[in-house]
């Protein structure tokens, strides 16, 4: 990112001075000089308040009043199966033939002139021409390089059918000279091409499909002996341009409803012209396409029209009826498809122009735009603009990445190759070798694999759709100035969407002094006896906090000074102080323990077995507890610096997946982790998991365990406590639709009061469901070298692995860049333990150079052993300040920078091997990692790798 001050280049271009600048007035909005518009956006899109969203090529948005309306006639009317005789269904019949008069009208045309065949959505349009084209060997199948995958894919059908199939690219059409009209049994041949690529935008001339089909212009090549049809592809066109069939008559035509209207989903139809409806033949009949047929006889005849023979089966008629309210609402708001086209089209111009002006100091583009056009006209040119974004080098930087940011600023856009891999491989010069290489390397279509050895897989894609404002655009805009131009202290926050935390100043003023993990554990007597064998020095680079809070009574069994043999993993301040104003813990807090297997049952058989000193951990003191006891500044070493010994210096759980941590000082260690880690999570009415990245008021949600008795308690300001039981009981009703990370989990719902409170506090319906205790979720990944052929590691609701684990030199060292980067030199603009609690580890390590744990094939951690899986790719979830589940975009955007704009911080650990011994994880065990590069360099003696030192 440049640094220093806005510079010239950092600007936003005014729309006014945009507006003098252009040779003709641009066209905006639906008169009254643009208030008309923001009126509409009022009254039909409020849903969109705090909302950029500039995915229209994706799906655009129905309006408010288009929903009422339908919701009407449905109440209002009683339609029944339109192959029914009876009155209701005559009723639907009449009106389908309606919407279809509609459909026709919208483009232009006529039932003189085309057929509609209602269909699943464009793909199946496309689908049902590849099936029903009558090849032979010998015909042609031609399509744009420039094409949606739905459109490539229709060479398979083609080519098993004998055709020749040949991809032309755009500038390859070439002019034929004009002939006469070629014989109706000639060979068949088709060319298929967009109007509009989905891709950049770029606009096709309508006027194809006509040439193509006289013969003046050969897709091919040269000339073909034969008769040529033309399918358009006008999903993406026809979403915000007006489309002439009278004048542009394609044989075929493909169109997908939700891109014009935004609802129904799942609807597109196929227009068929009636020179091309005979050539068509159809193998497979279905439900109401036959006028008669013997079952017991090869005898079939198909009913005459178009339309009823390639409809199989009952067409979802309410959705067709719900067309005709959309219509009627699209031209109600904007007055035609003439006026969406030169609104959309002017924001896309003037976005296209103030990027095309952003600069670094040193002169270079802030991103890379893929266009055929210069944005001059909306006969060329959609209002779509595709790019990548640049760093002050010239590198690109991860579509990915510029999404995750996005979001930060509730930007909604699409990234990828938005399933046209010719145009991606034109504009990104990616060769067929470099695709399959992609390839090789994990990369596939729709994943987050944005660079592969620094060279983009995929771009960034924002369009705009009728109701899309000016506003929309410049908050786009400002998004990428504030992000690539702009120091962070002067950026300006994201805007708060409905709901949000942080949309009620009181509260969060009060929300901010709770700290995320309130509730600790400390052991009630300290061991004074240590081995003799032990220096009796302590290293002054041992962390100085191993414990983050202490009881307010200490018992008398506690030393007020450090014992002269304290083992050399021992912090070097162990309680020697104790804060006098802290939560009381309950007199049975955990007992001391030289080692952490004890005499337990096992963890996966946790029950009332589990030992006092483990059971009281749950603290009913208020959420204003004060915060831990303060630890001497820590500042991080510089890589190969000696940092001392390495020793676990915190543990947290997150009993509910996305709420706050709950931190303890040794917890039980079961076959999924630490024990009820992510065990619960919150769902919404439909069962869908809510993260922070929806809900940041999750955050605030505070769970704690009491194994003695067997509960979790749920704490939130404002809300009293609520207590849940750890197991199911016979009140909770099994559910099986949840999801975590594609897996399906068998869960159960924890009860109608958890649900009522969460759905109080967080303001939209919610429950709370538990993963089974029968049910096993097996990892993904590979099997580490430590494991067993017989074991299978299993997952809690947890994303990717069993542990999460973060260095603190790697916290303090992005501590130290944020700080740099602060003009004013606010070294507490992102305290140290607010920084750790963004990245939700259950293990902070310290002992290791700033990231030094990436290069580590495994660790022991006292006589636990682990595999590290791999790196943990962050989200934006970490841009969530946990106390106060306000974001800030600067850690995210920090790490991007730093790490080669891949934001990986801490890795994943999995149960190298786990017997059924009962084993603790404790603050203050050693920690012994094994390097990727010299997987024997830590290897010790049994006796001294398992040997663990609790505090």
């Amino acid at each position: 990112m440049a640094d220093g001050a806005a510079r010239p280049g950092a600007e936003l271009l005014a729309f006014e001075r945009f507006w003098a600048a252009s040779a003709q007035p641009p066209a905006y909005g639906y008169g009254q000089g643009g208030r008309g518009l923001r009126a509409l956006r009022a009254r039909e899109f409020g849903r969109l308040a705090g909302t950029v969203y500039l995915d229209h090529a994706g799906a655009t948005l129905f309006p408010e009043s288009q929903l009422r309306s339908f919701t009407r006639d449905l109440l209002e009317n009683v339609y029944g199966n339109p192959h029914s005789q009876n009155i209701s269904s005559r009723l639907t019949q009449d009106t389908v033939d309606q919407v279809r008069y509609r459909v026709l009208a919208h483009f232009g045309t006529s039932p003189e002139d085309y057929s509609v065949v209602f269909t699943a959505g464009s793909t199946a349009a496309l689908k049902l021409v590849a099936e029903a084209f009558p090849w032979s060997r010998g015909s042609l199948f031609c399509y744009l390089t420039d094409s949606h995958t739905s459109a490539v894919g229709m060479r398979a059908v083609a080519a098993a059918r004998g055709a020749t199939c040949i991809p032309v690219r755009p500038e390859a059409l070439r002019p034929q000279e004009e002939r006469g009209a070629a014989p109706a049994d000639q060979l068949p041949h088709l060319f298929c091409y967009p109007a509009q690529s989905n891709f950049s935008g770029s606009r096709y001339p309508l006027a194809w499909a006509g040439e193509v089909a006289a013969g003046r212009l050969c897709p091919a090549g040269e000339g073909a002996p034969g008769r040529w049809f033309v399918l358009l592809d006008a999903a993406a066109y026809a979403g915000t341009s007006p489309l002439d069939l009278s004048a542009h008559p394609a044989d075929f035509v493909s169109l997908s409803f939700y891109k014009i209207l935004g609802f129904p989903t799942g609807l597109g139809a196929l227009l068929v012209r009636r020179r091309a409806a005979p050539l068509l033949r159809k193998t497979y009949f279905g439900g109401g396409t036959a006028a008669a047929y013997l079952a017991g006889e090869d005898f079939y005849v198909p009913r005459p029209s178009l339309a009823e023979r390639f409809e199989d089966g009952t067409i979802p008629f309410l959705d067709v009826i719900a067309l005709k309210h959309g219509f009627d609402a699209l031209e109600r708001l904007t007055g035609g498809m003439e006026n969406v086209q030169q609104h959309t089209f002017t924001l896309a111009r003037y976005t296209y122009t103030a990027l095309r002006a952003l600069r670094y100091s040193s002169g270079a583009p802030v991103v890379r735009i893929y266009s055929d056009s210069e944005f001059c006209s909306p006969e060329v040119q959609g209002p779509v603009i595709n790019f990548n974004v640049l760093d002050a080098d010239g590198r690109v930087v991860g579509y990915s990445q510029v999404e995750k940011m996005a979001s930060l600023f509730n930007i909604q856009l699409r990234t990828g190759c938005f399933c046209n891999t010719g145009a991606c491989q034109r504009h990104l010069g990616l060769s067929d070798d470099m695709v399959k290489k992609h390839l090789q390397a994990g990369h596939v279509c729709g994943d987050d694999v944005d660079l592969v050895d620094g060279q983009p897989t995929g771009s960034v894609r924002i369009s705009f759709g009728y109701m899309s404002t000016l506003e929309d655009a410049q908050a786009f805009l400002e998004f990428i100035i504030a992000t690539r131009l702009r120091p962070q202290s002067s950026q300006p926050g994201p805007r708060a969407a409905p709901g949000e935390a942080g949309t009620a100043p009181a509260e969060t003023e009060a929300q901010s002094t709770v700290p995320a993990t309130v509730f600790t554990t400390v052991p009630t007597t300290v061991s004074t006896t240590v081995p003799a064998t032990v220096p009796t020095t302590v290293p002054a680079t041992v962390p100085a906090t191993v414990f983050t809070t202490v009881p307010t009574t200490v018992p008398a069994t506690v030393p007020t000074t450090v014992s002269t043999t304290v083992p050399t993993t021992v912090p070097a301040t162990v309680s020697t102080t104790v804060p006098t104003t802290v939560s009381t813990v309950p007199a049975t807090g955990h007992r001391s323990s030289p080692s952490p297997r004890e005499d337990t049952p096992t963890a996966s058989g946790a029950g009332n077995a589990w030992p006092p000193a483990l059971g009281a951990v749950c603290q009913h003191s208020p959420l204003e507890a004060t915060r831990p006891l303060q630890a001497p500044p820590e500042t991080a070493a510089a890589p190969g610096e000696g940092l001392g010994p390495h020793v676990v210096t915190n543990l947290f759980l997150y009993p509910i997946k996305s709420c706050a941590a709950f931190e303890v000082t040794q917890w039980p260690v079961g076959p999924r982790g630490l024990l009820y880690d992510r065990s619960w999570m919150v769902v919404n009415h439909n069962g869908i998991c809510l993260s922070q990245k929806q809900e940041p008021r999750l955050c605030l949600v505070q769970p704690c365990i009491d194994l003695q008795q067997r509960i979790m308690v749920v704490r939130a300001k404002g809300m009293e406590p609520i207590e849940v039981p750890l197991e199911e009981t016979s009140e909770w009703a099994p559910i099986c639709q949840s999801k975590v990370c594609a897996d399906r989990v068998k869960t159960y719902d924890c009860g109608e009061e958890i649900s009522s409170w969460l759905s109080r506090f967080l303001g939209r319906p919610c429950h709370l469901i538990k993963q089974s205790s029968d049910f096993q979720r097996n990892a993904k990944k590979s099997r580490g070298k430590g494991q067993s052929s017989g074991t299978q590691a299993t997952l809690s609701l947890v994303n990717e692995a069993q542990y999460l684990l973060v260095n603190r030199s790697s916290v303090l060292e992005l501590q130290r860049q944020l700080s740099a980067s602060d003009e004013n030199g606010r070294e507490e603009s992102f305290p140290m333990r607010d920084l750790i609690s963004r990245f939700r580890a259950n293990i902070i390590t310290s002992g290791a150079s700033a990231f030094e744990e990436e290069r580590w094939e495994e660790i022991s951690i006292g006589s636990l052993h682990f595999q590290v899986s791999g790196p943990c790719h962050r989200c934006q979830m970490i841009c969530i300040d946990q106390q106060t589940g306000q974001r800030n975009q600067d850690v995210f955007q920090k790490l991007s920078e730093s790490r080669e704009r891949k934001v990986n911080f801490g890795v994943y650990l999995m149960h190298a091997s786990l017997d059924s011994s009962p084993c603790l994880l404790s603050v203050g065990s050693q920690v012994i990692p094994v390097l990727k590069e010299n997987v024997e360099r830590h290897d010790l003696p049994a006796s001294e790798k398992h040997q663990n030192v609790v505090s």
